[in-house]
């Protein structure tokens, strides 16, 4: 069975030129990853190995502190090339899991918010991810189809014209 291929609305099609000249463009960019911290096992290796190869090629990640999807893009520079992560946390390093911070004190460049530490969780992570955003050039997140405050944070990198590769669990 063929399928034929939408013609993107008028208003979109400056922003599908600008996306595939970013996907062409051999330069190194700011790539930021944000995921559930719920992930299944062999979906984290998927996980390591993009990140892996991506810090191979040059390119800078940005991540959060959190465990799953961010752990596993943390351990995998870390390996390749510390010097190209940076992790925004949405709190102070003093708020992380115990199982988080002996990780997230080998990262140099490592962005602090105790300003957030009063905040519940859920709001500070949505602050964190916009500030992630507001970094990055290209945003890859992996998330499950009710992860609200993922789905909402790509809709955002959408709406600010960023590359936006989403990938599902379920």
């Amino acid at each position: 069975m063929t399928r034929s291929l939408d013609i993107p609305a008028m208003d979109r099609i400056d922003t599908l030129a600008q996306e595939l000249a970013m996907l062409q463009d051999r330069g190194k960019r700011r790539i930021a990853f944000l995921g559930s911290r719920h992930v299944p096992v062999v979906s984290i290796h998927l996980v390591e190995l993009v990140a892996r190869s991506l810090a191979q090629e040059g390119h800078n990640l940005i991540t959060s502190g959190a465990q799953g999807v961010n752990a596993a893009v943390i351990r995998s520079v870390l390996e390749v090339d510390p010097a190209r992560l940076t992790v925004l946390l949405p709190q102070s390093l003093e708020r992380q899991p115990g199982e988080s911070r002996s990780q997230l004190e080998r990262v140099l460049h490592l962005v602090e918010k105790p300003e957030h530490d009063d905040l519940p969780l859920p709001m500070a992570s949505s602050l964190c991810n916009q500030e992630i955003i507001n970094r990055c050039d290209q945003l890859i997140c992996y998330a499950f189809h009710d992860s609200e405050t993922l789905l909402s944070s790509c809709r955002t990198a959408e709406d600010m014209g960023k590359v936006v590769s989403l990938m599902f669990f379920d």
